[in-house]
């Protein structure tokens, strides 16, 4: 018989698995989205004043290290090679981030040899933190600071709203510091930027008419499941259950639209360090699209802020209290029925596209496998720690 599937969002953890799931067994999937629009936070559209693509929830690069994920997506649309460059506006002046050999010459007004800037470097680091308890002392341990309140302080308290020394130091699991020229801000070797946008992507992943999409359509879990063979929730772990814990934190953002003609600041993206600039970083993604020529451009303001009840959610905390109401929350989730957990909202955590595309491509396999073999499928697609 006929399979029938309920997904709860149209990002990539949700049209990753519809894709999938039609792909490989005999099966119709409604899609259910509370947007007016498929491809959740990754969604793209051409501005109406412009012509420029624009990414509507902040910029987003695709970079993996992983071939079979790169092929994935590649096979779906066209990628063009793109090298995100990152400028940091600090104290009336702009450095390259990741903070490089060209960085530390600048701020220091050096011209060190890599092997002479490691030297610097270990001189002005703090020796007497041997155990750092949070966020800053892990910064000052590693880098002094010179760097630290350059380039992260002010950064990491806005983006955060809190003082830094109040993060746990797992936040900056490592200090990213290049004793090179290297000012490619990702590591992976596959970058990319997809020619018509991602909301192009999604559309066709979804594109199998066994596949039905509703927009507008906001899932509650009062709401009468029964008919699906199994339902696939992509949202907030949190308000799947009303909250009845209490809400997960999160951080959140918002954004000034501006335009203007030309070029407005030369580069994708624009830090700005100082706490005294209300905004984190300026967006102008024209850059993004280097081989279309626009006469006028637009950018964005970024803005951080606490999540409130009306707010989209970003970044999860991840802070001790949260971490006790998401053991919770999964505890009751692994008593559910015909009910899986996927994606970055549904587990609560910070996930790239490529770690929510490899992840649901698995939990695809998992999924499948299970019921071939007469198997209850797994509840959530990781472990938390």
């Amino acid at each position: 018989m006929k399979k029938k599937y309920l997904i709860v969002g149209a990002g990539f953890s949700g049209t990753v698995l519809a894709n999938q799931l039609c792909k490989n067994i005999d099966c119709t999937i409604e899609i259910w989205d509370e947007r007016n629009h498929i491809a959740g936070n990754c969604h793209t559209h051409r501005d109406e004043q412009t012509d420029i693509m624009v990414h509507e929830y902040g910029p987003h690069i695709f970079n993996t290290d992983k071939k079979e994920i790169w092929d994935f997506v590649n096979s779906f649309v066209e990628f063009k090679p793109y090298v995100h460059r990152v400028k940091a506006m600090s104290n009336g002046k702009i450095y390259s981030l990741p903070v490089n050999l060209h960085t530390i010459n600048q701020l220091f007004g050096k011209s060190f040899t890599p092997a002479q800037a490691k030297q610097f470097l270990e001189t002005l680091a703090d020796k007497t933190i041997e155990e750092p308890q949070n966020f800053e002392e892990q910064a000052l341990r590693f880098i002094g600071k010179e760097l630290y309140y350059a380039f992260f302080y002010g950064y990491t308290k806005k983006q955060w709203g809190c003082e830094p020394t109040e993060l746990p130091a797992s936040i900056l699991k490592r200090i990213p510091v290049r004793f090179n020229y290297d000012d490619n801000y990702h590591n992976n070797i596959y970058t990319g930027i997809p020619v018509d946008g991602y909301t192009a992507l999604i559309e066709k992943l979804i594109s199998d008419p066994n596949i039905h999409v509703t927009l507008n359509k906001k899932f509650d879990s009062a709401d009468d499941v029964s008919g699906y063979d199994h339902v696939f929730y992509t949202g907030p772990i949190d308000a799947y259950f009303n909250y009845k814990y209490g809400r997960l934190g999160y951080r959140t953002v918002t954004f000034e639209k501006q335009y203007a003609d030309g070029d407005f600041q030369g580069v994708t993206q624009m830090n700005y360090c100082d706490a005294d600039v209300p905004y984190t970083r300026i967006a102008e993604p024209k850059h993004f699209t280097y081989w279309e020529q626009h006469d006028k451009t637009v950018y964005f303001k970024e803005f951080s802020k606490e999540t409130e009840p009306t707010d989209i959610p970003y970044y999860p905390k991840r802070l001790a209290n949260d971490k006790e109401l998401l053991i919770k929350y999964r505890t009751d989730a692994e008593m559910l029925q015909k009910v899986s957990f996927l994606g970055r909202l549904a587990t609560y955590r910070y996930m790239d596209m490529h770690h929510v595309i490899g992840e649901a491509l698995h939990y695809s396999q998992t999924f499948l496998q299970a019921i071939s073999a007469n198997n209850t499928p797994p509840v959530f697609p990781n472990i938390e720690n």
